[in-house]
């Protein structure tokens, strides 16, 4: 039996770059429905993938499976201007009717209802794309129903309006339902509350550079763009709605002059944040901001970046030889999930077809495939919103984001956070390379070793971000979170610097309030045996005593068993100031790290770097400043 993902041969001519067009995208969400669709109910209200259940149970993850497809197929079926030669959308009809028939009840093909997040909250995020999915197919599918069927499905979405969601984006879920009730005619007070109170909370999540928070606190990742973007831009898109469009549109394309960055050259986006088993969602905001105008890139670097990522994926065994999108980055990888990913969950990847959107003859199909960000001169990007700072270089198409400013510690958590959060508390992430496992040696990390145990990095307080031509900086601070004995200790702080300059990353710590018989520890990029054309290096420049490679046989999602380059200090003294050289490349014989600088020079809270290049950086602490030229 052939794969049901088989696609059409390359189109070089007018895609030279990933050889997709849109009949790959067409045949992509075709063999992908066709693949999930082997495993539904006899009534078509569930789709139960196999495969390990998520902690919300085996029939929340059935749910799962029926709505994030229908997102998929809806898609398909309005950018095809209602045809569905495959009869999806009778299917989602039928699955409709039996799900809403008995929701909550114990029959074989019942939805779970609508609760609180705190209550078996999942199908709340179902909720959201029923919803979007029944908007985008209205013609063909909603308005074909029995009445008695669109009453039963009005009120089982209701459900996501009377009850409490995350405190994040959830509450962009009910909005979405909200505003599908509205385009039907069965809009009232309780769905303008529903859209009010998400665009305040949205508003206030907006920290500037087109980035939001994902929630109250510092939580910024990939759900900026497949969900807080996406939600009200395509909102506004379906309604018509030109003065909201134009709002958050304009937020959009803001966000994308930076987005568009965090791709490589390989197609790959940026390996940092939760919920990475989403895979190929990392491209619906572009395809988004493709589809409203709303967006900074050009139609061929557009499609460059949406069929890139795709092509990654499928190139790299997303799909498995059952066609269904497994668990995982490549193929499956449990260190990349979260507990509440089950087998559907992946299929959240469906938010990439809103390129479906965009007609045949739209530019974005059109258009030659121009080049990606990544892949033309090296560029560094310095974002004050996130505290991010972002370099790519052409040489090897490999991206870098070093995190001053993400952190995913809820407010009430204190400077700790839930704990080890391995997507989120290393200082560096790439396109290339992923976080090793939460109990192996922590890669891109510098901590504070008491007694054996060793220091995590919690609540960040970023100090800012900026630079020029050619290079960039970005800083912050934290306060070392020890998970067994005290949690903290008084006084201990550590401020951190990375300042990026071609391939070579300067990374300067200042730790201040180390107590007697402390260790100070740092490592590099964690790379594997697969990755051989990947260069990870970490050179001592200040205040280090020892350097060595230290093993994870966890490995990463992107080799199965990794070394992580190490620098110790020894006993340093109670305010200590170290610096040290980093780099990780896919350049063919790369010069070693000792010759990138000619000289350092240290003052009391000061560091100056030489480079061999010819320009020179100096970093000061109190106050901070970072000079280069």
């Amino acid at each position: 039996m052939s794969s049901p993902l088989e696609l059409p041969g390359d189109e070089r001519d007018i895609s030279p770059h990933t050889g997709y067009s849109r009949v790959h995208w067409e045949a992509a969400a075709d063999g992908l429905l066709r693949a999930a669709w082997r495993w539904a109910t006899p009534g078509s209200a569930l789709l139960d993938l196999p495969g390990p259940p998520s902690v919300s149970g085996v029939r929340s993850d059935g749910l799962e499976g029926y709505a994030r497809t229908f997102l998929a197929a809806a898609f398909r079926v309005r950018g095809a201007g209602g045809k569905d030669p495959y009869g999806l959308l009778e299917r989602y009809a039928a699955g409709l009717a039996a799900g809403t028939a008995s929701p909550g009840d114990d029959g074989p093909e019942s939805w779970p209802p609508v609760r609180d997040h705190t209550v078996s909250g999942q199908p709340m995020v179902e909720s959201a794309s029923v919803a979007l999915g029944l908007r985008m197919t209205r013609p063909w599918l909603w308005d074909r129903l029995d009445e008695g069927v669109r009453e039963r499905a009005a009120e089982w979405l209701r459900g996501a309006l009377r009850h409490v969601p995350a405190p994040n984006n959830w509450y962009l879920f009910p909005f979405t339902v909200a505003g599908f009730l509205d385009a039907v005619g069965l809009g009232d007070a309780e769905t303008a509350r529903a859209r009010e109170r998400a665009l305040g909370l949205l508003d206030g999540w907006y920290l500037g550079d087109g980035w939001y928070s994902d929630g109250d606190g510092r939580a910024f990742d990939h759900y900026n763009g497949w969900a807080l973007h996406l939600y009200p831009v395509l909102d506004a898109h379906l309604g018509g709605d030109t003065a909201l469009l134009e709002r958050y549109g304009a937020r959009l394309r803001a966000h994308l002059e930076s987005y568009g960055l965090f791709f490589g050259g390989d197609g790959a986006p940026v390996h940092y944040g939760r919920s990475l088993t989403y895979r190929f969602a990392t491209a619906a905001a572009v395809a988004l901001g493709a589809v409203t105008g709303h967006t900074p890139l050009a139609p061929g670097v557009s499609r460059r970046l949406i069929s890139g990522t795709l092509r990654y994926f499928m190139d790299r065994g997303a799909g498995g030889s059952d066609g269904l999108l497994s668990l995982g980055w490549h193929g499956p990888h449990p260190g990349t999930l979260q507990r509440y990913s089950g087998p559907a969950s992946p299929y959240w990847a469906s938010k990439a077809f809103v390129a479906l959107l965009a007609p045949g003859e739209h530019p974005l199909w059109t258009a030659r495939e121009e080049p990606a960000p990544s892949e033309g001169p090296d560029r560094v990007l310095a974002l004050p919103g996130p505290g991010f700072l972002v370099h790519s270089t052409g040489a090897d198409g490999v991206v870098r984001l070093h995190n001053h400013g993400s952190d995913h510690v809820r407010p009430h958590e204190g400077e700790a956070g839930s704990g080890p959060a391995p997507h989120y508390d290393r200082q560096a992430y790439s396109t290339r390379t992923g976080p090793t496992a939460a109990l192996n040696v922590p890669d891109n990390h510098l901590w504070v070793e008491l007694a054996g145990v060793a220091s995590g990095r919690g609540r960040l307080t970023p100090l800012g971000a900026g630079g020029g031509a050619g290079w960039g900086w970005a800083a912050s601070s934290h306060r070392p979170v020890f998970p067994a004995g005290a949690p903290l200790v008084p006084g201990l702080a550590v401020t951190a610097v990375t300042v990026v300059h071609g391939r070579h990353e300067l990374r300067v710590y200042r730790v201040v309030g180390l107590p007697d018989g402390a260790r100070v520890r740092q490592t590099g990029w964690a790379t594997g045996p697969e990755q051989q054309a990947l260069v990870s290096a970490l050179h001592p420049l200040v205040g280090w005593d020892a350097s060595d490679r230290v093993r994870a046989p966890e490995g990463t999602a992107f080799t199965r068993w990794a070394l992580v380059p190490r620098l110790t200090a020894e006993r340093p003294a109670r305010t200590v100031l170290l610096a040290s050289l980093a780099t990780l490349t896919a350049e063919s014989d790369p010069a070693p790290l000792s010759e990138a600088v000619a000289r350092v020079l240290q003052g009391s809270d000061t560091l100056t770097v030489e480079w061999s290049a010819g320009p020179r950086t100096t970093v000061a602490f109190e106050p901070l400043s970072v000079e280069h030229g």
